[in-house]
């Protein structure tokens, strides 16, 4: 028969080992692109937390083995204060697998790009970049553009709704 105090032990170790599954559950979400963002699984789950939370969805399409996205990616989590918008002003989605909704790639399917969805579930396509032939592709030069088209978002949200 156990002790109690082995008991208190075992408990111990599974919540170690459970909050151990959490960190490294949420870094692999992160792909990267920083760390203190809490990212969700997956672009149904974004859209409900989106509708919960009353804040935009921010995807990010990418790919692992485009420099272009590796390029950006740095850029983005170096830019401390697009980490720290995302973090309290947005649902944050990253992608390496295009989704099944066609409104995500409004001129194309080249990644990166970076789309905005607001809380009525439209697909901000009036929030681009400067690029004529990429709407929606931002590069590491972008990062102020990038945040001006954040708190875009965030204020259209907070008219319009």
């Amino acid at each position: 028969m156990l002790h109690w105090s082995h008991y208190i032990f075992i408990l111990l170790v599974l919540f170690d080992v459970s909050s151990s599954q959490r960190k490294s559950q949420k870094k692999s979400l992160s792909r990267g692109w920083g760390d203190g963002i809490v990212w969700v699984p997956s672009y149904m789950e974004g859209l409900e937390k989106m509708k919960e939370s009353n804040k935009p969805l921010m995807v990010i399409h990418h790919l692992d083995n485009c420099p272009f996205s590796q390029e950006l990616k740095k850029a983005f989590v170096e830019y401390k204060d697009i980490q720290e918008m995302a973090k309290a002003d947005f649902i944050m989605f990253n992608t390496l697998n295009e989704t099944t909704d066609k409104n995500l790639a409004p001129d194309g399917y080249y990644v990166p790009r970076i789309l905005f969805i607001d809380p009525s579930m439209t697909v901000r396509a009036d929030i681009v970049s400067r690029y004529s032939n990429r709407l929606y592709a931002y590069e590491p030069n972008d990062m102020e553009l990038l945040l001006s088209n954040m708190k875009k978002a965030k204020l259209l949200l907070h008219n319009e709704l």
